[in-house]
């Protein structure tokens, strides 16, 4: 009998690529198939040779299911399952009557139909799966088990059924669980991060600058900030390629990875601009360190998709926050050093830190 998660019904697998949902399933199959290797041997054990068979057969649906999941014919494994557990259902049900507890199984289906039908088909197949559901609990009032077993063999099949039942929708909701924990951890970053340097966007670290200047009113303790910005980006654009400068940035990125503190915060704030809030660091200190970032670059030498060679530099710009900035003020100040630097004759480092 089935013990499978959500599975997506007919349509679902050819729009639908979760390549962790498939591994679940192909896994779920693997158990599903193991429990009707355990009914066989009990139904034989209680002498109902009929449902014992019908477990090799199921038996030999997972495991086509398994290997269909597999070579990523999912439709067709879908459908093994589906099929499976409806006619294994009413066969049990029918056969040893309802007190089985066979008709457990159709409720996994609720999940699969909320999780993975069109959101048109959702009432319908609930619909259909409850009118299925309750036919078989009518026809039971009127019919008599086929098969009937003895009542202690009935209450433990029953609570076998249960326990497994029960066990799968807990493995199902952990499961869905850190699927949609890992889902909003995804979001969120994607929410604060620049998509093609992996590095903070300009909204995250306005929202961090704001927090280190009211730290900084609180404590006192310096910050620096560093504002850089590339040389000629635009031509090496026109020159080299879209990529060659997607490549620099990334580079870059890297770079400011590499040499900066845990505790540094940086951000591409631009196309070509990136800021460094660097907390309990003199602008001194952050003048050597943005010496080390300038050198880095200058030393970097890269090659376009069509081959030909580039190189980059950077102009940066150094302040410290001070008593009545805001976020404004403290970034406009840094953009006035990293000018200066440019026109200075660009890769070079220029603070303005006097008060």
């Amino acid at each position: 009998m089935d013990n499978s998660p959500a599975f997506e019904n007919g349509s679902a697998p050819a729009r639908i690529g979760r390549p962790a949902f498939w591994q679940l399933a192909m896994r779920c199959a693997q158990i599903a198939g193991s429990v009707d290797v355990a009914f066989f041997f009990l139904f034989l054990i209680l002498d109902s040779p009929v449902l014992a068979w019908v477990n090799v057969v199921s038996v030999a649906m997972y495991i086509g299911a398994y290997y269909a999941l597999k070579q990523r014919r999912n439709r067709l494994a879908v459908w093994l399952i589906w099929t499976e557990v409806v006619v294994h259902a009413a066969l049990g049900i029918v056969m040893i009557g309802w007190g089985s507890g066979f008709h457990y199984y159709l409720l996994m289906f609720i999940p699969a139909i909320c999780l993975s039908a069109p959101r048109k088909w959702i009432v319908p197949g609930l619909c259909v799966l409850w009118a299925y559901y309750v036919a078989l609990s009518v026809v039971m009032w009127f019919v008599a088990p086929l098969q009937p077993i003895p009542e202690m063999a009935l209450n433990l099949v029953h609570l076998f059924n249960l326990t497994v039942v029960f066990a799968m929708f807990s493995y199902l909701s952990v499961f869905y669980l850190g699927v949609v924990i890992a889902a909003q951890k995804r979001l969120q970053k994607v929410a604060i991060t620049d998509s093609l340097t992996g590095l903070l966007n300009r909204r995250q670290m306005q929202y961090l600058l704001d927090q280190e200047l009211e730290r900084f009113k609180r404590s006192g303790e310096p910050v620096s900030l560093m504002l850089m910005d590339f040389d000629h980006f635009k031509q090496l654009n026109d020159s080299r390629g879209h990529d060659a400068g997607d490549k620099v940035l990334q580079a870059f990125a890297d770079i400011l990875r590499q040499e900066l503190r845990a505790q540094d915060l940086v951000a591409r704030w631009g196309g070509e601009e990136f800021l460094v809030i660097m907390p309990q660091c003199t602008v001194s200190d952050a003048l050597k360190t943005a010496e080390r970032l300038r050198v880095a670059l200058e030393t970097y030498r890269g090659t376009s998709t069509n081959g030909a060679d580039f190189e980059a530099t950077v102009s940066i710009g150094v302040t410290d926050l001070r008593e009545g900035d805001d976020a404004v003020t403290a970034v406009s100040r840094a953009d006035r050093a990293m000018y200066q630097s440019k026109a200075l004759g660009r890769n070079r480092v220029t603070a303005v830190w006097v008060r």
